[in-house]
């Protein structure tokens, strides 16, 4: 006879586990579908920005990467962010500080987030992980922006593509970052250089927002030219960098279900909204849907089943109108630095100007991006 489970979660990425990890608490049969993927030679470029709300999550779940026992720190505090806009003749800069004993951020190896996730899901007697699909009363899709199971399930998926490739890699530095992430923007792209391996680390993420062609140029050539192409653009703040690993590319979107839920259905993470990196929220913002409707399935009435509609849209309700917010956002950001518009220079030099002589203003955003939400004193 075919198990039947409680929920069905469709993606085995960090959204996916953090969801099948908080629904097992509240004694949930649950079936995490996830695809093998066949092994890399490559290292594993990517890293991940977490705030304060997702690292109280994953606290939670006691699935925060460890301290390693030797060898570079997998998690990286946040102490500073620093923004600047390079002009020759008119140049301009903002930077702000975490409130004390509260980093802004961390920045973490997405290699040891996922074994600590699969570790934790191996150990829980309430999860098994699956090949295929299962029966479920209800089935979570989280699996990513190109999700075939919600397109063969209907919902619409509206995408507003960036005229923009975001090339990232990893960089070793001559000098120490210091637990600062830096960001440029520079005629229209933007180059974030993301601190890894601890405080004292001499390594970083790039993130570089530029248009289409001008990633493949990027990419297309060897790591010392890539490093010397990210040396330059950023004018030697960190000294001498050599690449590590392999750089790879990905075309930006700003994408979003309009609806995310159908009766004994439910969209998380990036198979229900995407958006620019600039700000840094992706996984943020899908942790948060996991932690929301994890919250409204624990909260319902012990009638009403997992798959009921009305349950479903109080997620959906909860969730849309956070993500609309922090979509329009970003996307107004994107507008505002992703052009090489004579007059939006202007206008950003002067509010990276303004911003940076306002201490009030720069204390209440630190808070904000700490996750803390307390007046400022």
């Amino acid at each position: 006879m075919t198990k039947q489970y409680d929920v069905a979660i469709l993606g085995g990425g960090v959204v996916g586990h953090a969801l099948a990890l908080l629904l097992a608490r509240d004694r949930l049969r649950v079936g995490l579908v996830r695809h093998a993927t066949p092994p890399s030679s490559a290292p594993d470029i990517r890293a991940y920005s977490l705030n304060a709300a997702s690292r109280a999550l994953l606290d939670t779940l006691r699935v925060w990467p460890p301290a390693p026992a030797e060898g570079p720190a997998s998690v990286t505090p946040v102490h500073s962010i620093w923004v600047a806009e390079p002009q020759p003749d008119d140049p301009a800069s903002a930077r702000f500080d975490a409130p004390p004993l509260q980093p802004l951020s961390w920045i973490v190896d997405v290699p040891a987030l996922e074994a600590t996730l699969a570790q934790a899901v191996a150990f829980q007697p309430g999860i098994d992980v699956l090949a295929e699909r299962p029966k479920a009363h209800l089935t979570v899709i989280c699996e990513g922006k190109r999700s075939r199971s919600r397109d063969q399930a209907g919902f619409d998926y509206d995408v507003k593509p960036y005229p923009q490739t975001a090339v990232a890699a990893r960089l070793r530095t001559e000098r120490p970052h210091g637990g600062v992430a830096r960001q440029w923007f520079i005629e229209g792209h933007i180059l974030a250089l993301l601190p890894l391996e601890g405080e004292s680390g001499h390594a970083v993420a790039l993130v570089w927002s530029v248009p289409h062609a001008k990633a493949a140029e990027l990419l297309a050539l060897p790591p010392e030219g890539l490093a010397r192409a990210v040396t330059e653009a950023c004018d030697h703040a960190l000294g001498a960098m050599q690449t590590e690993g392999q750089a790879a590319g990905w075309p930006l979107e700003l994408s979003r279900a309009r609806r995310w839920v159908q009766p004994g259905l439910a969209l998380a993470g990036d198979a229900a909204h995407a958006m620019h990196p600039l700000a840094g929220q992706g996984l943020n913002v899908g942790l948060a849907d996991a932690a929301e409707l994890a919250r409204v399935l624990h909260e319902r009435e012990y009638w009403r089943p997992l798959g009921d509609l009305k349950l479903l849209r109080r997620y959906e309700r909860a969730r849309q109108a956070h993500v609309s917010a922090l979509s329009w956002a970003t996307d107004s950001l994107f507008g505002l630095f992703g052009h090489d518009d004579s007059r939006l220079q202007v206008l950003r030099r002067w509010g990276l100007r303004g911003f940076d002589r306002l201490a009030w203003l720069k204390q209440w955003t630190a808070q904000q991006a700490a996750g803390n939400t307390r007046p400022v004193a």
